[in-house]
């Protein structure tokens, strides 16, 4: 199976747009995103990919009579079977949501990873919704629609380490950090922090293993899986996340979208109002709670 790219109502996204003046400060290859909250959750920026204040009206296109999803089933939490077989994920909970947002019948089917575009260009399937990251090469055969998340890179560190709370580069000159070796993260950290003491470890688990054991005070790497071992019993509740995301193209690739056929544009712009819509009205950030409790943003 191929790894993605390493991903709430709508508010004033002034409070979290911080964050992307902080990536921008940077490199100007990191990318500034919006981040949406309603007041209740302001301690957990909610992702949002969508501009607040861009108004987008449901195209007059038809809507299709079945809309046909595939995706896979052994990702969680992204896309997974429970033991009665039945599908359920974030990305599985997304496209229902959608087909219910737009009032469109629809299927999910499971399909082995390596099946999943096939199904599009032999048209057996309408659109794949898998945490397929859009890149050149499947464009090159698909469309994508806009990203509706994207992988962000985080620091972590223990949770009694109060003296690495700023993790630009100039507090972190001479800082010793751990990345696992010959990554887009460790690739990052070289361009970027180039003061920092930089350690690099063979796996993922001799790097959070080091972190664990105070070999290391910092790490970096893919936040959507360093969000999900956090929420684990692996770590113990050792660590926590440090400063905030950091999104680049060049690195962290171009984020995840719902593929679809060469020139499907209507169904194209018609998801993506279903997406803008789910944003607005919370659906997008309730499924994010559900399934990223320790959000990777």
């Amino acid at each position: 199976m191929n790894t993605p790219q390493l991903t709430q109502r709508d508010a004033p996204a002034a409070p979290y747009r911080k964050w992307g003046a902080y990536c921008q400060a940077v490199a100007c290859i990191v990318v500034s995103f919006w981040l949406s909250a309603a007041p209740a959750l302001a301690q957990s920026p909610i992702p949002g990919f969508w501009d607040p204040q861009r108004r987008v009206e449901r195209p007059e296109t038809p809507a299709p009579r079945l809309l046909r999803f595939v995706t896979e089933d052994d990702y969680p939490p992204f896309n997974f079977s429970l033991p009665d077989g039945s599908l359920t994920g974030f990305n599985v909970e997304l496209a229902r949501a959608l087909c219910e947002e737009l009032k469109i019948p629809c299927t999910i089917q499971p399909r082995r990873w390596d099946t999943l575009i096939p199904a599009l260009t032999e048209n057996r399937a309408d659109a794949v919704i898998a945490s397929m990251a859009s890149t050149p090469e499947r464009r090159a055969e698909v469309d994508f629609t806009a990203p509706y998340y994207r992988t962000p890179g985080r620091f972590v560190a223990a949770k009694d380490a109060t003296d690495l709370d700023d993790v630009r580069p100039e507090p972190l000159r001479g800082k010793v950090v751990g990345v696992q070796a010959g990554t887009a993260h460790e690739a990052f950290l070289r361009d970027m922090f180039k003061g920092a003491d930089i350690k690099t470890f063979d796996s993922q688990n001799a790097l959070r293993a080091a972190l664990k054991a105070g070999e290391i005070p910092l790490m970096f790497g893919d936040g959507v899986t360093l969000s999900l071992w956090l929420n684990g019993t692996d770590a113990g509740g050792c660590c926590a996340f440090r400063g905030g995301p950091f999104l680049s193209e060049r690195y962290f690739g171009e984020g995840v979208g719902i593929a679809l056929r060469k020139g499907n544009g209507d169904l194209r712009r018609l998801l993506e109002y279903g997406l803008k819509q789910l944003n607005q009205r919370g659906v997008y950030a309730d499924l994010y709670l559900k399934y990223f409790p320790v959000g990777f943003f």
